[in-house]
């Protein structure tokens, strides 16, 4: 991971709060959420299924799908590609 996307994800997460203790983080970006890109700048969407879904306080039910608006979790997907 480049230095540049390390500041960005420290500051990220200096922002906010997350109910799973920022277990994506402390994993190394192994544990993660399925989602998917849908160019959307600050949503992926959530591919979960929907009860793990909508248990996630960042989540967001549009029309027949869920969206994932955790900044985290969007950089990630967005910059990172996981």
């Amino acid at each position: 991971m480049e230095q540049e996307d390390k500041g960005q994800i420290e500051q990220i997460m200096a922002g906010m709060k997350c109910a799973k203790d920022f277990e994506c983080y402390k994993s190394g970006f192994e544990k993660l959420g399925r989602v998917k890109d849908g160019g959307l700048d600050n949503y992926v969407w959530c591919l979960e299924e929907e009860g793990k879904a909508r248990d996630c306080s960042f989540s967001l039910s549009f029309g027949s799908g869920m969206l994932c608006g955790c900044p985290l979790r969007v950089y990630v997907a967005k910059k990172l590609g996981k």
